[in-house]
């Protein structure tokens, strides 16, 4: 996961410093008032045996014009990025207490229950499912036979190859896809995580799913 901003109003695109750094902008800034005094000034000390073209000052107002513009724009930016963020916090607010489906190659074995996923088959054939513990050791195989091209559910129960309970926790999982010729291939595994909450992070929002870790929201394939 990317590193969290410190600053929250940061990490919301809000900006930090709150109005004092507001005015301080607005101090180092040239507002429409101050343009209009520089040019009534110009006019006043111009040398009146050659004055200011009339060229020149359209020229001033055109400028000014385009940088009033670019300025309003900047103000609709920042006020959408605001409510970008404001939208993405409400999004991630309403998956927490749901399932849903990550790439990951761990399940998150609760107390009671089993740990469920998919895989996307390339053809019909056999996936050959593996289960290791924290310490990379096999507790359980098990397969599921795929008829077709495309998404193969599995389920695991939380047993061991004797068929005892394992403890609550995460443990790894390896898909392996064969065929009936023999060819092998090595499955990309999707499990399903329960979202405990959200993080609000520099670069997007993350799921805290306990027992997988945090998973970016665009890493979610479907939502329970």
């Amino acid at each position: 996961m990317s590193t969290i901003a410190g600053d929250i109003y940061s990490s919301l695109g809000l900006g930090g410093g709150g109005a004092a750094a507001t005015r301080d902008r607005k101090g180092d800034a040239l507002g429409q008032a101050d343009f209009l005094l520089l040019m009534t000034e110009q006019l006043k000390h111009q040398d009146p045996l050659n004055p200011m073209e009339n060229s020149a000052f359209l020229g001033q107002l055109a400028q000014f014009s385009t940088v009033q513009g670019i300025q309003e724009l900047n103000s609709q930016v920042q006020n959408f990025s605001s409510a970008l963020a404001s939208d993405q916090i409400l999004r991630g607010a309403a998956l927490v207490g749901h399932t849903v489906l990550v790439p990951s190659g761990k399940v998150a074995l609760p107390e009671d229950g089993g740990a469920t996923g998919a895989v996307a088959a390339p053809g019909a054939g056999t996936v050959l499912f593996e289960v290791t513990d924290a310490n990379g050791q096999k507790v359980r195989e098990f397969s599921v036979e795929a008829a077709r091209a495309g998404e193969v559910a599995f389920a695991w129960d939380g047993t061991d190859a004797a068929g005892g309970r394992l403890p609550a926790g995460a443990y790894g999982i390896k898909a392996t896809w064969l065929d009936n010729s023999g060819k092998a291939e090595v499955l990309d595994t999707y499990v399903h995580g329960r979202v405990e909450s959200v993080t609000v992070g520099s670069d997007g929002l993350y799921l805290n799913l306990p027992g997988l870790g945090t998973a970016p929201l665009d890493y979610v394939l479907r939502v329970g």
